[in-house]
């Protein structure tokens, strides 16, 4: 049985014009445009009336990742920039590992200007910390290259080379250079552990007041850690998603979290796409323990189509229980694992029912992940914000989509 969706991207297509692409955010975070979309009806209200949208049984939960600066600019001898963006960490594979390595480390890395680098090694001066960083092409991969990069002062960490070095990697689709106020603004309030290429933008809204006012309603805030890869931009080229290949993304969650999500009769709430992900392949994670498909040693995954061949065989209850079983068989108290999931129409919801995410680029995976999530009404809620000058993508504006009909989780 074929159970890849068979979709056409020209389906999920609209006009977007550069002027509504969000060059920078607002001065305000919380004042923000928030779509809210519920029982098929559509209005809007300032980010800062949150709260009043939700209820004390609910519970919130954000994606704590924290953007590097991931891209180095070296220029080579001849004058020629070659450009390389730090992707996925290879030795140590660990990213906190990585991030705390003194003297060298490797990394996948996307290359720009890759033809202008035949051999040798790139190198660049770093005046603040009085040290020489040096980059040496390891080998090609399949998506992308294998750079070891060496620097001569052990006692300074990767995580400071590239701090000093590097440069906020902001969506291409802005067509501006990054600048000093994106070290902050391309950041959530709640960012903390380092590993992503880009940002969980539907977290830009939330200001420390904010999330006080909602933990003061009793509302429960929760965090996950997906960190977000550069194939996030990548744009779908092919007529059809089946065509597509999904980047993976590496994920942790705590057993705390999923003690909690189990526990909770309200409704679960996604801050951003990541978020969602990372919260539907847990359950399916958990059904693959259950049926016996994870091999033993090996990191749990999820493959891009996977969940749409799986039977949903167990409650999303004793799905996290499974999960709960792993972490004390492997004496840990933190799930890693790596996700491919592409959610598309026709997907199964199992964990998530309401979702805050910002307005995606046409003919993406995020765009077929919101018409997942709210059917055809995708249409409708994008209209609506064309209608009322929303302003779309990373720097934009602001939804709420609740899930209505649809089975519960328990």
């Amino acid at each position: 049985m074929n159970v890849i969706p068979q979709i056409r991207i020209a389906d999920y297509d609209y006009p977007l014009e550069q002027s509504r692409i969000a060059q920078y955010p607002l001065p305000n975070r919380d004042m923000s445009k928030l779509l809210v979309y519920q029982n098929g009806k559509i209005s809007h209200c300032p980010f800062s009336h949150l709260p009043s949208l939700l209820n004390s049984k609910d519970l919130l939960i954000v994606n704590n990742s924290k953007v590097v600066k991931a891209r180095m600019i070296f220029k080579k001898a001849t004058g020629a920039s070659i450009e390389v963006l730090i992707i996925e960490p290879i030795t140590p594979s660990d990213y906190a590992l990585a991030f705390a390595s003194h003297g060298s480390c490797v990394w996948k890395c996307i290359v720009g200007n890759l033809k202008r680098w035949k051999g040798g090694e790139l190198t660049m001066s770093i005046e603040s910390l009085n040290l020489q960083l040096k980059a040496i092409k390891k080998e090609e991969l399949s998506d992308g290259i294998a750079v070891e990069f060496s620097w001569d002062n052990s006692s300074i960490s990767f995580a400071e080379v590239i701090d000093k070095s590097g440069h906020v990697p902001i969506p291409p689709y802005l067509n501006r250079a990054s600048d000093e106020s994106d070290s902050h603004n391309y950041q959530t309030v709640y960012s903390l552990p380092e590993g992503s290429v880009a940002a969980p933008t539907a977290g830009f809204h939330f200001t420390r007041e904010l999330l006080n006012q909602i933990t003061n309603n009793g509302i429960g805030i929760e965090q996950i850690t997906l960190h977000v890869g550069a194939g996030t931009f990548k744009p779908v080229k092919a007529e059809t998603i089946s065509e597509h290949e999904m980047h993976t993304e590496h994920f942790y969650v705590s057993r705390e979290l999923l003690q909690r999500i189990k526990g909770y009769q309200g409704n679960i709430i996604a801050v951003g796409t990541t978020t969602l992900r990372t919260l539907e392949s847990l359950y399916w994670l958990g059904v693959k323990l259950y049926l016996g498909y994870l091999p033993e040693g090996a990191m749990p995954s999820l493959g891009q189509w996977e969940a749409y061949g799986l039977p949903d065989a167990i409650p999303l209850g004793q799905s996290l229980e499974m999960l709960e079983q792993w972490l004390t068989e492997h004496s840990t108290s933190t799930i890693e694992a790596i996700t491919q999931l592409c959610i598309v129409p026709g997907y199964r919801f199992k964990t998530v029912d309401t979702l805050i995410t910002n307005y995606h680029q046409p003919r993406s995976t995020l765009l077929l992940l919101v018409a997942a999530f709210i059917g055809n009404d995708w249409k409708k809620v994008y209209d609506y914000a064309m209608r009322h000058d929303f302003r779309f993508l990373s720097y934009g504006d602001s939804s709420i989509l609740f899930r209505e009909g649809l089975d519960k989780r328990y």
